[in-house]
């Protein structure tokens, strides 16, 4: 018999897309957001802080059930997706796609965000009397040093999406080729009492953690972790 057998390939592969497109929108997402509770003094940083890290406090159960709602044909976002023809998002890779850029959304703003507020205010004020305009001080001073903090988001975005396991069964369920990823199907293997199957899996995820968690440590070794 096969280590893996194709559904465990199918699994792994359908994981690393999607905490691979995962990653790259939360980066794209959470860079600016980050640089605004970094830079802003307005009164509505403390409540949107608060919402993007709720995620880390939230059980993933909570977060799956209200997304699911949400995408449902009752939601608000399953309303829209339905008057668009494009049908319910929840059970569909897309959906979890959503979800897990929720789920992962303070992995990814959290590091970018500390390293935006340790470059201090002297770099950018620097750039401003080379006559270099806001938006040319962030691209060409401020994400060129906070780029150990994007590396550490990255990293972090990835190995939660992984991870993730409450989430995406809740928003996809379990469905082969479509919404199974690595965690949910070693939910089934030892529903079905194949433990041997589920060894390799767990083992490889087992392996992959300690990997992350060699590469941030080496990371901050090299001065380059923003994590708090």
């Amino acid at each position: 018999m096969a280590v893996l057998d194709d559904g465990a390939w199918q699994a792994i592969w359908l994981t690393l897309e999607l905490a691979g497109l995962t990653t790259v929108l939360l980066l794209v997402i959470a860079t600016p957001l980050a640089w605004w509770l970094s830079q802003t003094r307005s009164r509505w940083r403390a409540p949107i802080g608060a919402l993007v890290t709720l995620p880390l406090v939230l059980p993933p159960t909570v977060l799956g059930f209200y997304l699911l709602v949400l995408m449902g044909p009752q939601g608000p976002l399953g309303q829209l997706t339905l008057a668009l023809g494009w049908g319910t998002l929840s059970f569909t890779f897309t959906g979890l796609l959503i979800g897990s850029i929720v789920f992962s959304l303070p992995f990814a703003v959290q590091p970018i965000q500390h390293a935006f507020e340790a470059i201090g205010p002297r770099p950018l004020e620097a750039a401003a009397t080379l006559r270099a305009s806001p938006l040319d001080a962030f691209f060409t001073v401020a994400l060129p040093l906070a780029r150990p903090g994007l590396l550490t988001a990255a990293i972090l975005s990835f190995a939660h999406t992984v991870g993730e396991f409450g989430v995406v069964l809740m928003i996809g369920g379990n469905i082969p080729g479509q919404t199974r990823v690595v965690s949910t199907q070693i939910y089934g293997h030892v529903e079905a009492m194949e433990y041997a199957q589920a060894h390799w899996l767990a083992g490889g995820m087992v392996a992959f953690s300690f990997v992350i968690l060699l590469c941030l440590s080496l990371l901050k070794r090299g001065g380059g972790s923003f994590v708090r």
